[in-house]
């Protein structure tokens, strides 16, 4: 890295690509929630109750909830270990880049061409 404009650059892309694997990982566990809640719903027939405070989510649908989310958790978990290894080395690889060009600041700050995003 010869520049500061080219060494802010860098870590922009660093944390762009940190903040993509943590998207990815948060995607995966919003779409286990949404598959288990639409199983549970699925898995009993109830009697619709009518009313604004009435609900048909019971202490069993919960529990069978729970139950389906760690399943589907397990069926995925190579996945999600994957991208939460991958996380922990670019969140490694940022921090070793802020302490060998002493860069402590917010890269977010800084586009491409290393100037000022404000």
């Amino acid at each position: 890295m010869r520049t500061y404009a080219e060494q802010r650059a860098m870590l922009a892309r660093m944390v762009r690509a940190c903040e993509e694997t943590r998207n990815h990982i948060e995607i995966i566990e919003r779409q286990i929630m949404k598959r288990a809640e639409r199983m549970a719903i699925t898995a009993r027939v109830k009697t619709r109750q009518y009313g604004r405070s009435t609900s048909t989510w019971t202490t069993a649908d919960e529990r069978r909830y729970q139950e389906i989310v760690a399943q589907l958790r397990f069926e995925r978990r190579a996945e999600i270990d994957t991208l939460t290894r991958k996380l922990e080395r670019q969140e490694g690889a940022i921090g070793a880049f802020r302490v060998r060009y002493r860069i402590n600041e917010d890269a977010e700050l800084w586009d491409e061409a290393g100037e000022a995003a404000l």
